[in-house]
């Protein structure tokens, strides 16, 4: 087991982890999230003792890393998988890690096969792919067949095949009794992977729980619904009833409703008796992501923003996708998936539904008109040539 107690680390002026305080258990896999710059791999090199912390203190099974007898058959770490030397093989660089840990030379051709490098164990490791390292820096990990394992973006290259191999490794992992520990941005595949989560932002635990209980906390569920698109009045009257029931809604890109306040049957009652016809009635529980997002928003540092320059691109020519059709309408009162408060304590009216596929974020694109509906060519055509405006 992983305890870190008021772990806090300071570069300077700069506080990268403070007083954080978390218990990462065997036999599940623990998920490690937050923003970029929030502290994770600043709080797992103090796990590992490569970096002393400026107050608190972290064990691993009761024990500071570097009071562990032979680590390496201990722990297990992937934190940076470009840390080999680039003129050794495969093969030699694990071997050489198996000679300093007392580890033999076998157990090195048993990881090659674990990982799927025994084919290239001979090569240099500066012609590897970068899914090829992180392949190396797996089976560097796994080399002293340890009881702790800690992945840093463990899945950072590979393609599918490896992402789901890396997921069924960790499952396996922890189904054996170790504790397994990874940080990573795939919210997608951490939903998959991960029993537990512990979620920091700007070096401070935000959330230590079940995944289950995480998505539950930091989102709303909701109603989607739906009336006939050649009908609007049938829409205004259903929001205005749905309204008056105590329901809140809200109106989607594509058309659709999304409603919380009401658990599904009142919904479909009271579309009955006002004379409604539904074409679409589906609960939508929140995505790992859209709890993630609502969370850490507050405890991000880098955030993009509109190209200034966007407005000086050229306008599309007679004859290019978009030109003579007219600008899609902007929804105004939809804001995005997953920021929407949590709805109020007291039991989810959704609990227990299905999960539906979320609705997607923007409307389909208009119909493209009718080709007698554009413009013949009549005046001078733009110059197939168009300046730099940067």
């Amino acid at each position: 087991m992983i305890e870190a107690v008021g772990l806090t680390k300071r570069y300077g002026a700069k506080t990268a982890v403070y007083n954080l305080s978390f218990q990462v258990r065997p036999g599940v896999v623990t998920g490690f999230l937050g923003p970029n710059g929030s502290g994770k791999s600043t709080t797992m090199r103090m796990i590992l003792g490569l970096d002393r912390p400026t107050a608190g203190h972290v064990t691993i099974g009761g024990h500071p890393f570097r009071q562990l007898p032979n680590a390496p058959r201990q722990v297990g770490a992937l934190l940076d998988a470009k840390a080999v030397h680039g003129g050794r093989s495969a093969r030699s660089h694990l071997l050489s890690l198996a000679q300093l840990a007392g580890i033999p030379a076998q157990r090195v051709d048993e990881v090659l096969g674990v990982v799927g490098l025994q084919d290239v164990a001979k090569r240099r490791s500066k012609g590897f792919s970068l899914g090829m390292g992180q392949r190396l820096g797996i089976a560097a990990a796994l080399l002293g067949d340890p009881q702790v394992l800690l992945f840093d973006e463990p899945v950072n290259g590979l393609d599918p095949e490896g992402i789901l191999w890396v997921r069924n490794l960790m499952k396996k992992l922890a189904s054996e009794g170790r504790t397994v520990f990874v940080s990573s941005h795939l919210m997608s595949e951490m939903a998959l992977t991960a029993d537990h989560l512990i979620v920091i932002g700007r070096g401070q635990l935000l959330a230590d729980m079940s995944v289950t209980d995480f998505i539950s906390a930091n989102s709303a569920d909701f109603a989607r619904v739906r009336t006939p698109q050649t009908e609007p009045a049938q829409r205004e009257k259903l929001t205005a009833v749905l309204t008056e029931s105590g329901g809140q809604v809200l109106s989607e890109p594509d058309g659709a409703l999304r409603v919380t306040g009401l658990p599904l049957p009142r919904i479909s009652d009271l579309a009955h008796d006002a004379d409604v016809r539904l074409w679409e009635l589906s609960p939508h529980q929140a995505s790992l992501e859209e709890a993630y997002m609502r969370l850490t928003q507050g405890a991000v540092d880098y955030r993009s923003t509109d190209d200034r320059l966007a407005h000086l691109q050229p306008a599309p020519h007679p004859g290019q996708p978009g030109y003579g059709m007219p600008p899609q309408q902007v929804v105004q009162d939809v804001p995005q998936q997953g920021w929407y408060a949590p709805p109020p304590p007291g039991q989810n009216p959704y609990a227990g539904a299905p999960q539906m596929p979320a609705p997607g974020p923007y409307a389909p694109p208009p119909a493209a008109p009718p080709a007698a509906a554009v413009p013949p060519s009549t005046t001078p055509q733009p110059s197939d040539t168009t300046e730099d405006a940067r």
